[in-house]
């Protein structure tokens, strides 16, 4: 997997770990209050908690979150479930791909059963028109991304078709779409989180934004510190 998709996969949570060791050269907390420093304590127990999947209660976010901070909760939340609606209309672009890779898949499944069977020149015929569409398929992707780069948010690895790439006409080295339930698929999509995930990264913004001047408090936010977190000291 190429390091400009492992770049993408980055989680909130390292993000954020990113961005309190530049806040802490350019930003770094002031001396806190006690009030302050319980808040920090009890924030940092509950982050801890969520990030070991432990449940943690909403009365117990509602305390030591900000009320904008517990809104922010619900407010990504919804633009989580909002995402996963618009995922069931996929563009018309990608059924092109989509039904030839089940095309090729269906076939070597069929191959396979003939193999099993001892049918073997039945098999390899198989096999060839596998092959074939699985060509097929490839040129199709090519094709298709060409026409619309913002395409390969739906597939499951970065479309890299230049020398070394890891994508060719083989069944198993062509992408997926997020969308598919297949075991070869190699990741979900980076846009979607769990609710759990959605609570960690407000409690972690939240932490990180005690005694400072800066304050990361909304998803807005965290898109331009993202940016900022790339740009040169």
């Amino acid at each position: 997997m190429s390091e400009w998709y492992d770049n993408q996969k980055q989680s909130i949570s390292n993000i954020l770990q990113l961005l309190q060791e530049r806040l802490d050269k350019t930003n770094p907390r002031r001396t806190l209050t006690a009030d302050e420093q319980r808040r920090l304590f009890k924030l940092e127990h509950i982050a801890e908690k969520l990030r070991r999947r432990e449940n943690v209660q909403n009365r117990q976010l509602q305390t030591w979150l900000s009320e904008d901070e517990y809104a922010q909760v619900d407010i990504e939340w919804q633009e989580q479930l909002e995402m996963r609606e618009e995922l069931k209309d996929k563009p018309d672009e990608l059924k092109r791909y989509e039904d030839k890779l089940k095309e090729a898949i269906m076939m070597r499944n069929r191959s396979d059963a003939y193999h099993r069977k001892g049918k073997k020149s039945a098999a390899y015929k198989l096999d060839s028109k596998c092959e074939s569409l699985c060509e097929d398929a490839l040129e199709i992707l090519q094709e298709i991304v060409a026409a619309d780069a913002s395409l390969q948010i739906w597939f499951d690895r970065n479309l890299d078709f230049g020398h070394g790439s890891l994508i060719d006409a083989s069944l198993g080295n062509l992408p997926r779409l997020v969308t598919s339930r297949s075991i070869e698929k190699l990741s979900d999509d980076s846009r979607l989180v769990k609710k759990i995930d959605v609570k960690i990264g407000v409690v972690e913004r939240a932490i990180c934004s005690i005694g400072r001047d800066t304050v990361v408090s909304s998803k807005g936010d965290r898109l331009m510190l993202e940016k900022f977190l790339n740009t040169d000291d």
